[in-house]
């Protein structure tokens, strides 16, 4: 098993509804094909750096899994066929990936926060 982050822009028109039900979608999806979540965090409605699809802004979610490698392309399918998926990004975390957003979601000081002046 190998751990990964995906990281999904949808489409601005979703509601909050339609945006919690993609979002269980793709977790159970993983969760069935052998996977295992391990942290969800919507980001929301963030403006582009450049258009999509005549869009300046999407709906950010970014989901941390740990699955084995044959997993990524059955749900790299899966997200080229939503229509309300806009682009997505999986990467393959490192031991030192995984124990840094272990840290920072505990709040643990990870040595990258800016300090207050």
């Amino acid at each position: 098993m190998n751990n990964y982050e995906l990281m999904v822009i949808f489409t601005p028109v979703l509601s909050e509804d339609e945006f919690k039900a993609a979002q269980k979608k793709y977790t159970d999806f993983v969760i069935e094909n052998g996977g295992k979540a391990v942290h969800s965090n919507p980001w929301g409605l963030k403006s582009l750096a450049y258009q999509i699809q005549k869009k300046t802004t999407g709906i950010y979610w970014v989901f941390e899994y740990e699955a084995p490698s044959e997993l990524n392309e059955k749900l790299k399918i899966q997200l080229l066929r939503d229509e309300k998926v806009m682009r997505h990004m999986m990467t393959k975390l490192d031991k030192y990936a995984v124990e840094y957003n272990t840290k920072k979601r505990s709040g643990v000081s990870t040595g990258t926060e800016k300090v207050e002046a």
